[in-house]
C-alpha cells in the first residue's frame, strides 16, 4: 500500500515505519494516524514479518500532536472525533513486537507513540518530553496508559 505520510521498507523479517512529514516535524495528524494503523495491520497480518521499527527523522521523531490541525477544534470536536486518539493504542495492541527507535525530539503525543511500542531504542541526542496532565487539558492516554517495557539507550 502507498501512505503519504509514511515510509515503510521490508528488510527481511523486519518492517521499518518511518514518519515522514518532515515539514511538520512528523507531528501526528489524523491522516498520519491512520496510516500508521494500517501499516501495522498490515504487518501484522503478513506471517514473513516477526518486528515492527517505528521511527522518525534524526531531528524528531515525533513533535506531538499536530497543532496546525487541531487549532480550528473546540475541546468538544476534538472529544467526538476522538482526534488521534482513535487509534492511539494500536501499537499496544499489536501481536509482535513494537520497537520505537527514536532519534531527535520525541514531544507530547510523540513521546507518547513511543511508549506505546514493546522496546525503545534511543539515540544518544533523543529528547522525551511527556506533559503532565496539570499541563495540558485533555490528557487522555499520557503517564497512566505507559506500556514501554524497555528502554534502551
Amino acid at each position: 500500500m502507498a501512505y503519504q505520510n509514511l515510509l515503510v521498507e521490508k528488510k527481511g523479517a523486519v518492517v521499518v515505519v518511518t514518519l515522514n512529514r518532515p515539514d511538520a516535524l512528523n507531528a501526528l495528524n489524523k491522516a498520519l494516524m491512520d496510516e500508521l494503523t494500517s501499516a501495522l495491520d498490515d504487518c501484522e497480518a503478513d506471517d514473513a514479518i516477526h518486528c515492527i521499527v517505528i521511527t522518525g527523522s534524526q531531528k524528531a521523531f515525533a513533535a506531538g500532536a499536530d497543532i496546525k490541525e487541531m487549532q480550528p477544534k473546540s475541546y468538544m470536536d476534538v472529544y467526538r472525533e476522538d482526534f488521534i486518539t482513535a487509534n492511539w493504542e494500536r501499537a499496544t495492541r499489536c501481536r509482535k513486537p513494537v520497537i520505537a527507535a527514536v532519534a531527535g525530539y520525541a514531544l507530547g503525543g510523540g513521546c507518547e507513540l513511543a511508549m506505546t511500542c514493546d522496546f525503545i531504542i534511543a539515540a544518544d541526542h533523543a529528547t522525551f518530553v511527556l506533559l503532565s496532565p496539570s499541563d495540558a487539558a485533555d490528557d487522555q492516554h499520557g503517564e497512566q496508559r505507559a506500556s514501554t517495557r524497555h528502554l534502551i539507550t
